[in-house]
């Protein structure tokens, strides 16, 4: 997930250099960009364009799950990233600014800013305008894409039904213009028991290749485990724990509870190889470790009740996450959920103590975590106008830069 930000950048790159590659021939070559001017009260130091929100949102739910009270100027600044008909952009540097047919909307980005701000309290308007501002850009299929307009996705779908459960509603009577329930749309994305190879049975996946078939994608099973369950990005501890299945043929993926456990069990049997799952990144030939996904696969085998399914890819994050989550709010968010969600202490974790590393990344919290006491979430019961409507129409023309785009967050690079 350190390359996230990076992926997002080279998707964004090579759309734009397709239209523009013969100017850019004959142009000299261009000075270094100015350093990115972080907002106050916006956690990490690097360039928030592609995923501001995202990470102020992971900072504050892991900062209130662990009983830290977040900075004013902290929510504050998440709370003014909102636009007036409740959707959210990845980030919005004149906040300011009234929102336009130009501002890029990002269903990810409002999506777990609707956890967040649910989480932290008090921000009961804001939610209910995330909701309704999700609800009216359904696609007809039930399900959700990164930039509202274009096809549905596995992943943005899980987490938008994550959010809609968080908040209280059912997702099961989310529907859409033509009828089709927000569970309808995530269901059509699980490999099911005709899938081939068997071994990618109940996974869930990104989008359909150009050959039509839907591949296995770690990213959007585990956050169809989540969605499936009806449960957001903060997981308390299960009472009982018992190995993940595999996924139950030939009914299992018609109720989505049933497809979330096969879900979980095909990510359980993945991890077993290394202990943690691997990942294709832009310019490498082999697969290498993906910290972030397996970060999602702990947390949601621990939804799933499958703590000891979670336990090899656990002690491998606490071994070899240290590096890829420094100084990153998103990274160090996950991390601290994932510890949460497997009853793992967040400020002994591998030898780093989460807590104070994620503080270290934002504005100074209001309690800090030597005097905060650890409360359950009271709800439990991924600049330029053109350049980002040109990102927007290389996610909708190709499953290769929609994959890197809806991807960016979970490599959680800042």
């Amino acid at each position: 997930m350190n390359v996230r930000r990076s992926a997002a950048a080279l998707a964004a790159s090579a759309v734009l250099c397709v239209g523009a590659a013969p100017a850019a021939l004959a142009a000299p070559s261009p000075s270094a960009p100015p350093a990115p001017v972080i907002p106050s009260g916006l956690f990490g130091k690097k360039d928030p364009t592609y995923d501001g929100v995202w990470r102020q949102s992971f900072a504050l739910l892991a900062q209130q799950t662990v009983g830290v009270k977040p900075a004013k100027e902290a929510v504050d600044w998440l709370v003014g990233q909102q636009c007036a008909n409740g959707g959210f952009a990845s980030f919005r540097a004149d906040a300011a600014a009234a929102c336009d047919d130009k501002t890029m909307f990002d269903t990810n980005a409002t999506a777990v800013a609707v956890q967040a701000l649910k989480a932290l309290g008090g921000q009961d308007a804001a939610v209910k305008k995330g909701v309704d501002w999700l609800k009216s850009v359904q696609n007809e299929d039930g399900g959700w894409a990164f930039v509202p307009g274009t096809p549905s996705e596995g992943n943005s779908t899980s987490v938008v039904i994550s959010a809609l459960a968080v908040a209280g509603e059912k997702p099961a009577d989310v529907k859409s213009k033509a009828g089709k329930s927000a569970y309808e749309g995530l269901l059509a994305f699980q490999l099911g028991c005709a899938a081939e190879p068997a071994a990618d049975r109940g996974a869930f996946g990104y989008q359909p290749a150009p050959d039509g078939k839907l591949p296995a994608n770690a990213d959007a099973t585990a956050a169809a485990v989540l969605a499936g369950l009806g449960q957001g990005a903060v997981v308390h501890p299960a009472a009982t724990d018992t190995p993940a299945a595999a996924l139950a043929c030939p009914a299992g993926s018609a109720d989505p509870a049933a497809a979330a456990q096969g879900a979980a069990g095909y990510l359980a049997e993945t991890l077993k190889k290394d202990g943690h799952l691997t990942a294709v990144t832009p310019g490498a030939d082999q697969p290498t470790a993906d910290t972030g996904n397996t970060a999602d696969a702990v947390i949601a085998l621990a939804a799933a009740g499958h703590k000891q399914s979670a336990t090899a890819a656990l002690e491998w994050l606490k071994a070899n996450s240290a590096e890829w989550a420094k100084d990153s709010p998103a990274a160090l968010g996950t991390l601290v959920l994932a510890a949460h969600a497997t009853g793992t202490d967040p400020k002994s974790f591998g030898g780093t103590d989460l807590v104070t590393a994620l503080n270290a990344t934002g504005p100074a919290p209001q309690t800090s975590e030597a005097t905060a006491e650890p409360k359950k979430n009271a709800s439990d019961s991924k600049d330029d106008s053109n350049v980002w409507w040109i990102v927007g129409a290389g996610l909708a023309a190709g499953m290769g830069i929609g994959v890197l785009l809806s991807g960016r967050r979970k490599k959680n690079q800042l």
